[in-house]
């Protein structure tokens, strides 16, 4: 998103805002609960686990995804542990790290093409391009999108869409005080700062605020979620804002495809992304920003075990800068790492009788 900030400032300098529609209110007002919010639909939350986009600007692929699996999970009837391929939807949609991703191309990707689910391609969470590939057969793993649309900037059509459509992917106007949400009903006060895409999942009138989900992680927000005041946008001091044409709230219409493929889950439990590890033992990473140092990547000081956590799965392998290093057939999978100091990755290969799925980390190691 870097390059429209410098149009951002221009235009909020010289007092011009793209044209908006200011709030009113229609005869919808009365036909809707003044509550809803698709993480309590007849007592059950559709949303799936919150996730950190960083250090790469990956927020329109995860607005998109966080959508898209809340209304499969809805269609379907109930809560499986969806989780679809963000990076895979970034970098095939033309994204990079140096701005990001067009809204438009990404989700017109969905219409074409589909998402994956992450076992085809994890994330690797790094701050630069790299070469890439899914996984052979991930075209057999995907859920589409049947069509995509704008909503009107007014609150009752944004309240309307929520109901009719499941999250709304909205482009906002981040501005200083964003980063620093801790709690409450957020109203920007900061200075224009650049360009975000995050995700509406409901409203309430009692507190006068949406109900959105933010990709910076658990730790950020009221556990990853924010509450923002309905008056926190206006025309001379915007909170939407129409990045990539439209109105800045996109809509999607309809989910198909291959909802539950028959494949392996696995997630890499230890090491985890900004953490650092002495001699097995676990604290956050304090001092990120080290130059040499990948800020992501776990960092590694003294002898460490690698846990993975999978299912529907007969082996595991365990890849070391894509050099396969040892073969795990049971629980609990794991792997004792002996590297030299430096950057490395772990790639880790799950398969069962019909699929594979793979998982990756990059680590910093200190010794």
């Amino acid at each position: 998103m870097k390059k429209i900030i410098t149009l951002l400032l221009i235009l909020l300098i010289i007092n011009i805002s793209p044209v908006i529609a200011e709030v009113d209110s229609n005869s919808q007002a009365n036909e809707l609960p003044s509550s809803f919010s698709w993480r309590d639909i007849n007592g059950i939350d559709y949303s799936t686990p919150i996730k950190n986009q960083m250090p790469a600007p990956l927020c329109e692929a995860y607005a998109l995804v966080a959508a898209i699996e809340t209304i499969v999970q809805h269609e379907v009837g109930y809560k499986f542990n969806i989780d679809l391929s963000e990076a895979h939807l970034f970098f095939y949609s033309g994204g990079t790290c140096n701005w990001g991703v067009e809204l438009v191309d990404a989700v017109q990707y969905l219409v074409d093409y589909g998402v994956p689910d992450e076992g085809c391609f994890p994330d690797p969470h790094r701050p630069q391009d790299t070469p890439f590939e899914s996984l052979s057969g991930w075209e057999n793993r995907t859920i589409k999108i049947g069509d995509w649309g704008w909503v009107d900037n007014d609150i009752n059509s944004i309240k309307q869409a929520l109901f009719e459509y499941g999250p709304l992917i909205i482009c906002m106007l981040s501005r200083t005080d964003f980063s620093r949400y801790k709690h409450g009903i957020y109203t920007p006060r900061g200075l224009p700062k650049g360009g975000h895409v995050i995700t509406i999942f409901g409203y309430d009138d009692n507190e006068q605020c949406w109900l959105i989900r933010n990709s910076a992680g658990e730790n950020w927000g009221e556990d990853g979620w924010i509450r923002v005041a309905y008056d926190a946008h206006s025309p001379k001091h915007p909170f939407f804002w129409p990045f990539y044409g439209g109105t800045g709230i996109l809509y999607i219409d309809g989910v198909y495809g291959n909802f539950q493929p028959d494949v392996p889950q696995i997630n890499i439990e230890q090491p985890q992304l900004y953490h650092t590890y002495f001699n097995g033992r676990e604290i956050l990473t304090i001092f990120r920003n080290i130059k040499f140092i990948q800020k992501s990547a776990p960092r590694i000081i003294g002898p460490l075990t690698v846990k993975v956590e999978a299912s529907n799965t007969n082996k595991i392998e365990f890849y070391l800068d894509n050099k396969l290093k040892y073969v795990d057939e049971q629980q609990p999978y794991e792997w004792e790492l002996q590297t030299s100091p430096g950057l490395h990755t772990i790639e880790t290969i799950a398969y069962n009788n019909v699929n594979k799925s793979k998982d990756l980390i990059d680590i910093y190691v200190i010794r």
